[in-house]
């Protein structure tokens, strides 16, 4: 029965505190500050945030001397800091690479109940349908800026590696390139209608090899001329564009295509267009900004990475609150007579305790720091690339922002207080008689 109570007590508190590391860290910072300003006004103005500020002090002061105990604490945070933020980070770019692919002002027409390109059909005389829509904006020349477009995944072989991977090919005409402004030739030229000739996003060119202008690559059964390559800073540059009739032959597509990306004449034509599409029985499709496609494709993943990264940086963290345990039940055993001396002479408790734990969240911060330091200097800006749903594999680059470094300071200040709030409850209740004949 006393096991039995043992267990569940020992469960409780495990859920309190798994609780309480989940609300800290889902706290904004101007309640954390508030926090912070409060403890300060506390330790200003009254006798026993005094005697804490004096506690706390002497135990800093002598942190220099417990040099390799204190930096067991400093290491296993930053660790858990460090590879938690990289682990953000890969989400955040992620997720910041697929939703900086569209706008408000791009609509992108698919199959109805397709969720990707990929999975999506339109027949030619749905195209032509489509493109009929008075929402469309048109050219100098009257033409529709709408573009349809197919997409079909080509292997190749990467770089630096013996395996193939996989790379979206979509097929385009002359009317990708007024659709997306932002798409920019930086090598060579575009491709020529009725030629098999491939101009190659950036990001593919990193990821897979022979993609240099001038070059052959092999595709389905047939051999294709690199021409040109282009950037435009979001998922696009995994690509590579090719001229959409040959595509079609080459992969058997007939006259269908996956989607019809078109620029609307406003972003509040949106509503319009939707409801001419909607009100066509012929036309059996969805419609959507681009801006909202790309991020609900981004969304699943980037869910998954952080779960993932939380995951393995609370399993890392566990082992950092043993640490800090570890460390902070020695400091305190090492101080236990300076600690019964303060008790003797009429400082209370809670001092004892707050001294202690501000002790432990100090080194808790510097570890935090460090590893969002390590985490900035050497992932922001990794380039790394994935297979996810229907966008092949994509090219991004590793995001630490200032809000995932916040995070990761919130996790290590929370480690901190775990660790070090049962020493302090022992530093706190240690009996000053037998603190004073032990030492």
């Amino acid at each position: 029965m006393k096991l039995l109570k043992s267990l569940l007590r020992g469960a409780l508190l495990f859920l309190l505190l798994g609780a309480f590391l989940v609300a800290w860290v889902m706290l904004p910072w101007p309640f954390l500050l508030g926090l912070a300003v409060l403890l300060a006004l506390w330790m200003a103005f009254t006798r026993g945030g005094r005697q804490a500020a004096s506690v706390t002090q002497v135990g800093v002061s002598t942190l220099a001397q417990r040099l390799g105990a204190s930096s067991v604490v400093v290491i296993g945070i930053a660790g858990v800091v460090g590879v938690l933020v990289a682990l953000l980070a890969m989400a955040e770019g992620y997720r910041q690479t697929i939703s900086s692919s569209g706008d408000d002002e791009t609509a992108i027409v698919l199959r109805g109940g397709s969720s990707a390109e990929l999975m999506s059909v339109l027949s030619h005389e749905a195209v032509v349908a489509i493109e009929r829509a008075p929402e469309i904006a048109r050219d100098a020349d009257g033409r529709p800026l709408a573009s349809p477009e197919l997409l079909v995944a080509a292997n190749l072989p990467r770089k630096g590696g013996s395996e193939d991977g996989s790379v979206t090919l979509r097929g385009v005409g002359p009317m990708a390139w007024s659709v997306r402004p932002d798409v920019r030739l930086v090598e060579g030229r575009r491709f020529e209608p009725g030629r098999r000739e491939l101009v190659v996003g950036r990001g593919a060119q990193r990821q897979f090899a022979g993609l240099e202008p001038g070059k052959e690559v092999r595709l389905g059964s047939q051999t294709w001329t690199v021409v040109g390559v282009f950037e435009s800073g979001d998922s696009m540059e995994s690509e590579m564009w090719a001229d959409a009739e040959i595509v079609a032959s080459t992969y058997r597509r007939g006259s269908s295509r996956a989607s019809v990306v078109a620029r609307l004449t406003s972003p509040k034509a949106f509503k319009a267009f939707k409801a001419t599409l909607a009100a066509d029985p012929r036309l059996q499709v969805e419609a959507s900004t681009t801006h909202e496609y790309f991020s609900s494709q981004s969304e699943g993943l980037t869910k998954i990475l952080r779960v993932i990264g939380i995951v393995v940086g609370s399993i890392m963290a566990i082992g950092a609150v043993f640490g800090a345990l570890n460390t902070m039940f020695a400091t305190v055993s090492s101080r236990a007579r300076e600690i019964a001396t303060l008790r003797a002479i009429g400082f209370r408790g809670t001092p004892v305790v707050v001294a202690v734990m501000l002790e432990t969240m100090l080194l808790a911060a510097i570890g935090g720091l460090l590893g969002g330091l390590l985490a900035w200097l050497i992932f922001n800006g990794y380039t790394a690339s994935t297979l996810a749903g229907g966008v092949a594999q994509l090219s991004f680059e590793f995001k630490v922002t200032p809000g995932l470094l916040w995070e990761g300071l919130k996790w290590a200040l929370a480690i901190g207080f775990i660790g070090g709030l049962f020493p302090a409850l022992r530093a706190a209740s240690l009996p000053v008689t037998d603190a004073l004949r032990a030492a």
